[in-house]
């Protein structure tokens, strides 16, 4: 099971993976963006770190929900608003849980995506934070429906958006900024994209620590 402990643990995890690699996403960023995702995401999720001791005692869907509030308010740019959406969902799927099986998590983590795509209008193969997420979800999938653990599950979901992502260096982007670029956006990696796998990079990592 995945707690409402190991959901903040996991958004705990995923801020200091953000702040980490605030200069990496920026530099990534300068190359194909505005050279602003690092420090959106950092302010973003700094600010949902603070939030955080307001709404520990609630249950996952309202953790979640306000971590998507938050973000939509504190960061500029796409990131906020898609990440945002993505918090959004989870949330609403997972609405008076405190505790999720492999199922519920998978489900909430497809929720994300699919709001993502909706809101962004992006489909896999434009240079996106989708091209993390989705080999990420599917590999996780593809794990639940074979009766793996959690952990085993979540492990594949980060190593399918790791490929996913470095998948992204070759592709000619068609979607947001970076499609201004034409073939200039080719031999880059997608900075949406790495965000996204450390975000189910860092989840595979607090299932690590459960017992």
């Amino acid at each position: 099971m995945f707690t409402r402990e190991n959901v903040l643990q996991w958004l705990a995890a995923f801020r200091a993976a953000i702040a980490e690699n605030r200069s990496y996403l920026t530099d990534l960023d300068s190359a194909i963006g505005d050279a602003d995702h690092g420090v959106n995401m950092d302010r973003g999720f700094g600010a949902v770190v603070d939030k955080l001791p307001t709404v520990a005692d609630k249950d996952i869907g309202s953790i979640l929900k306000t971590v998507g509030m938050t973000l939509i308010s504190t960061v500029g740019g796409a990131g906020g608003p898609l990440y945002g959406t993505i918090f959004m969902r989870m949330g609403a799927v997972t609405a008076d849980k405190t505790e999720l099986t492999a199922q519920e998590l998978l489900a909430a983590l497809t929720a994300g995506l699919e709001g993502v795509q909706q809101r962004g209008k992006a489909v896999p193969g434009e240079k996106t934070m989708v091209d993390a997420l989705t080999p990420g979800i599917a590999a996780m999938r593809a794990e639940v429906e074979k009766g793996s653990s959690l952990c085993v599950s979540m492990q594949a979901a980060a190593a399918g958006a790791e490929a996913g992502m470095k998948a992204t260096i070759p592709m000619l982007a068609t979607k947001g900024r970076a499609s201004y670029l034409g073939e200039r956006s080719i031999g880059h990696q997608d900075p949406g994209a790495t965000s996204s796998y450390l975000l189910l990079k860092t989840a595979a990592d607090v299932c690590q620590t459960i017992g």
